[in-house]
């Protein structure tokens, strides 16, 4: 039984309401934004992508340089091409993305209508580590520092960059906080026994398989003690890999743990973790079916379709709403009431 009631204003956010970042370059798509609440209003934190205008005959995409950003130009037609992918071409044995993201800051008085806000600065890859740009950003709030763990992207891997911020206007830059191959880090927004707690994906290629983990920290910088804690079910609507959405949900019944599955034919759905309060390994209940899945027009087609994934919400009461990339290409929203969740768990 799906449980989301989508906002009637979706999309909230098209590619064409967005500038690009600098000429020569187009929004191609806008996805799933980190979120958060700041100066009393309800900001988005977008994954912006941005590519040139595409000629007929030809793929062009752009890498960040030390000097800033080259196009590369490939012939369509050329053997050592393979683009049948349209997020990621390989080109003489190597993977490119097809297009380079950055994060922009968007905010809201009503949750509903965003807008750039000026002054505050957009965040881009910086270094050989993010080459190719940053992703999917998670915020987690824990005192007066917001945390944001975003996906690193270069021809090293697929890593998790770590940033910190009080004012949204200047940051101070940790580095990688794990490396490759990890992604989808959603930091607890409170500590649990002292430690702090992050979920996160690693991934193998031969063994094993995209699985939801647990670590924890004595300073929110240094992890270990990694654990797994939910692996991809034969099947299942989540049969091909899971991984974490945005922080969990603090409640009586648990940590409330709203989390992306996708299936082999890469359709992406919702669905609910439930984590003990005290020893956060701990499994209580888990979705049998999604709470969420692709079925609204936007949802459906896009740059690359079937597609739900959320990494950001706010919660109010008893209603979370979650911001959502749909079809990899615009930003929506749905609510959810929290106790309706768990007793979807039978909680």
């Amino acid at each position: 039984m799906e449980l989301a009631k989508r906002f009637s204003q979706n999309p909230l956010l098209r590619p064409a309401d967005v500038p690009p970042s600098r000429p020569g370059l187009e929004v191609a798509c806008l996805l799933n934004p980190g979120v958060f609440e700041f100066d009393g209003k309800t900001w988005l934190l977008i994954r912006v992508a941005e590519r040139p205008s595409q000629q007929p005959g030809i793929i062009s995409f752009p890498v960040l340089r030390e000097g800033g950003i080259d196009i590369i130009e490939i012939p369509l037609d050329d053997p050592e091409l393979d683009a049948t992918d349209p997020r990621v071409i390989n080109y003489k044995g190597a993977d490119y993305l097809t297009t380079l993201s950055h994060l922009r800051l968007m905010c809201s008085d009503d949750g509903i209508h965003f807008y750039e806000p000026e002054g505050y600065p957009a965040l881009h890859g910086e270094g050989i580590l993010q080459s190719f740009g940053i992703e999917d950003c998670r915020v987690a709030k824990l005192g007066d520092t917001y945390y944001l763990t975003f996906t690193a992207v270069s021809p090293n891997g697929v890593g998790v960059g770590l940033r910190t911020t009080k004012d949204w206007k200047t940051f101070e830059r940790h580095g990688m906080m794990l490396p490759p191959h990890n992604k989808d880090v959603a930091i607890f927004e409170e500590k649990v026994n002292g430690k702090f707690y992050t979920l996160h994906r690693p991934s193998s290629v031969d063994i094993g398989g995209n699985y939801i983990w647990l670590a924890e920290s004595p300073d929110g910088l240094h992890w270990g003690n990694h654990q797994i804690i939910a692996t991809t079910r034969k099947g299942h609507w989540d049969s091909k890999r899971v991984g974490a959405g945005a922080a969990p949900i603090k409640t009586e019944k648990g940590w409330l743990e709203i989390y992306h599955g996708a299936n082999e034919k890469h359709q992406y759905c919702l669905g609910l973790l439930l984590l003990d309060l005290n020893d956060p390994a701990k499994v209580i209940a888990r979705s049998d079916a999604p709470i969420m899945m692709p079925s609204a027009d936007y949802e459906l087609t896009g740059f690359f379709g079937q597609v739900v994934f959320t990494n950001g919400h706010v919660v109010k009461g008893d209603t979370v709403t979650i911001y959502y990339g749909a079809a990899d290409e615009v930003v929506c929203a749905a609510d959810f009431s929290i106790s309706a969740l768990l007793s979807s768990l039978n909680c």
